[in-house]
């Protein structure tokens, strides 16, 4: 069976021109990585046990360590990555939104490999507003289609 994830991706119209909210990756594969290494603050569920959006909250919670905003939250969609991974996304305005009183969340691993030693590492690293071009770059190559998805949908709107 598939794994099966959901996340927020907050945004904000910053001049008019939009920004989004996205989270570095904690750890040790990831701390010399920046292109590529970035993603919507998300995290696996249970599709038997908790909506896509009950999820996304909490795993928003768990990762930066302070409550999403309000919403209202809209699916964006659910995309595929090559390995066979579906991450759900919802959006919010997040114009208002502090980084304020971050507390990032905190995963074990074994590091180095085979060493026998256990080590905790943030869950992500550092979270930045970015436009959607810088988006395209630094997210993890199976969510750059939400940032295409979103901007059609504001284009839309306007």
């Amino acid at each position: 069976m598939a794994v099966t994830s959901a996340g927020i991706l907050l945004y904000r119209l910053n001049g008019g021109a939009p920004d989004v909210l996205i989270a570095h990756m904690g750890g040790p594969y990831w701390a010399s990585k920046d292109e590529g290494a970035w993603s919507v603050p998300k995290g696996e569920y249970d599709e038997e046990s908790e909506s896509a959006l009950d999820a996304a909250k909490r795993e928003f919670r768990e990762e930066l360590g302070i409550d999403p905003p309000e919403g209202p939250f809209a699916e964006l969609g659910t995309f595929p990555y090559s390995s066979g991974k579906r991450v759900t996304v919802f959006i919010a305005d997040g114009a208002d939104f502090e980084l304020e009183d971050l507390e990032f969340g905190e995963f074990e691993l074994e590091w180095p490999p085979r060493s026998g030693r256990t080590q905790t590492f943030p869950e992500v690293d550092r979270v930045e507003w970015v436009s959607f071009d810088d988006a395209r770059k630094k997210l993890v190559k199976g969510q750059r289609a939400a940032i295409d998805r979103l901007e059609e949908q504001l284009a839309e709107a306007s």
